[in-house]
């Protein structure tokens, strides 16, 4: 699983990517996070506000910070359980 935060690196952004990452590690799955800064490859997920969550490169979040549970849930959805 590919968990992107789209933003340009602020304390949101920040946030998202700490939360995604406690998320994935409650449960117990293998993914690699990435971050993208580059405007245009954000505007190509159709983001007009970040921060952005984008998994398996389906954007999930846009313009705010979710809480672990609620990523939790999204993560428990695209993994199929």
């Amino acid at each position: 699983m590919v968990i992107k935060v789209l933003g340009g690196g602020c304390a949101n952004c920040k946030k998202l990517m700490e939360n995604a990452k406690r998320a994935a590690e409650e449960l117990g799955i293998d993914a690699q996070f990435e971050e993208v800064k580059d405007i245009e490859k954000i505007m190509s997920y159709g983001v007009m506000r970040t921060p952005a969550l984008v998994v398996d490169e389906k954007l999930i979040f846009s313009g705010r910070v979710a809480g672990v549970e609620e990523i939790k849930e999204v993560l428990k959805k695209e993994a199929g359980n």
